[in-house]
């Protein structure tokens, strides 16, 4: 997933930006609203994270634009006003989550996955397909009922397949999913991680069309 993190505090920045990257997700960090909204217009994210007291202004304005205008990604808070009424307001801002700080790094994580299943189609984070058995939350697959092992960046590529069933996905776009604005990829990188994915999960998984791009293959 390619995800917008907008947090002004560098501490809980960093650590929330390494969280997502160390689950194979890209990640874009701004730490103001301005920034934000040049980034959303340039970029189709999978997810947004808010803080709501920011340095040119409050997030839940931010929102309340973005869903005015139509648009549709996710939404999760992240702000350290505990009160009720400050929930409410943010949901009724058409919020999808809410994290108040402090917060458990892996409980983002879970709350970034189950998000995405949601606005995915599927809440079931058991996903069978072909010979493979998949557990989204806990990042697992089996083949014929073996484990394995997929890299950080593996798992990534292949969740985004497993989300757009049937859809073709060009290599701009796979590459967008997996690297941040000032990542140095190279020229071949989706086509090694597509490689390994068919070694370890089977040569069908993920299919080609050529000069196209990918998609995965019928189970």
């Amino acid at each position: 997933m390619r995800i917008l993190l907008i947090e002004d505090d560098t501490v809980l920045g960093t650590a929330v930006r390494d969280q997502i990257a160390a689950d194979g997700q890209s990640v874009d960090w701004v730490t103001r609203l301005d920034a934000a909204g040049d980034a959303v217009k340039s970029t189709s994210y999978d997810l947004i994270l808010l803080d709501l007291m920011l340095p040119d202004g409050r997030g839940i304005g931010f929102l309340k634009a973005l869903r005015a205008r139509g648009d549709v990604t996710p939404v999760i808070i992240l702000t350290a006003l505990d009160q009720v009424s400050d929930r409410i307001e943010g949901l009724n801002a058409g919020a999808d989550d809410y994290l108040v700080k402090p917060f458990d790094l892996a409980e983002l994580s879970a709350r970034i996955g189950s998000v995405a299943r949601r606005y995915t189609g599927n809440p079931n984070p058991i996903i069978t397909h072909g010979s493979l058995d998949i557990d989204l939350s806990s990042r697992s697959i089996h083949r014929d009922g073996k484990p394995v092992q997929l890299t950080a960046r593996e798992w990534a590529l292949f969740e985004a397949f497993l989300s757009r069933p049937g859809q073709l996905l060009s290599k701009a776009q796979l590459e967008e999913k997996l690297y941040a604005f000032d990542a140095e990829v190279e020229s071949n990188t989706i086509e090694v991680h597509v490689s390994r994915l068919r070694k370890k999960l089977g040569a069908g998984v993920i299919e080609t069309e050529r000069g196209l791009g990918y998609r995965l293959g019928k189970p």
